[in-house]
């Protein structure tokens, strides 16, 4: 079987890429990052998901500190953007970027990549249903490639690409990304979305990753299977 490394954050996005890395045969290679995030509970989903989908699998936990640099509400002492409409959810930019993020997943993964060797590398990025973020765009991902190739001794032994950047959500919104998942037998209760979770790791419900997660459910019929602060009342389908 052929080596995929797979970006695994523990969230619905990811959790649906990894399925579908094993849908498609590989042998998935996990990697995940303590960055610093308030959201940190999502390193425990992702060490969930990862044993439910692939249990065989590599999974290394990277620890960086993007807290250094700060000027992100997952990051520093800025309140999380909630009740947003979704008009103000897919207008600009919000807080909740972390600059310069997937740039630097990304490069921990091309590494990993090289060193296992694997010539592929799935991220679950996508641009229907997101923040206004710079770096899951489809430019973004295209040139992040062509640089990639440009890195790596393999590509320069072996004269010419080797490795190649997939985002097989890229194009899918929300709720596509959600029954893509459930074709493949994804658990969401497993997952974890929320930019404000509370102490215990319980979704605030009222940020953007919520409300666009609850919204694509409801959209297919069905209801979020992970559970909510007190706080918020789910609509009853």
């Amino acid at each position: 079987m052929k080596k995929a490394v797979v970006l695994l954050s523990g969230g619905l996005d990811s959790s649906t890429t990894l399925a579908i890395v094993k849908e498609r045969g590989y042998e998935p290679c996990c990697i995940s990052f303590d960055y610093g995030q308030k959201q940190v509970v999502e390193l425990e989903a992702a060490k969930k998901v990862k044993a439910l989908i692939a249990p065989e699998a590599q999974h290394k936990i990277i620890t960086i500190d993007l807290k250094t640099f700060g000027n992100s509400a997952l990051t520093d002492d800025i309140k999380v953007p909630i009740n947003r409409t979704q008009e103000e959810i897919l207008s600009g930019i919000t807080s909740t970027y972390v600059p310069a993020r997937n740039t630097i997943f990304l490069s921990y993964s091309l590494a990993y990549a090289e060193v296992l060797p694997a010539d592929d590398i799935f991220i679950g990025a996508n641009i229907l249903d997101y923040s206004g973020y710079p770096d899951c765009r489809p430019a973004y991902i295209e040139a992040y490639n062509r640089m990639a190739n440009l890195a790596l001794a393999r590509s320069t032994q072996r004269g010419g690409a080797v490795i190649k950047i997939h985002a097989p959500l890229l194009q899918l919104n929300k709720a596509q990304i959600i029954q893509e998942g459930l074709r493949l037998g994804v658990d969401y209760s497993l997952t974890s979305s929320c930019y404000n979770p509370n102490i215990e790791g319980v979704a605030c419900g009222q940020c953007d990753a919520c409300q666009l997660r609850i919204n694509a459910f409801t959209d297919i019929g069905l209801r979020d299977p992970i559970k909510y602060t007190d706080s918020y009342t789910y609509l009853a389908l």
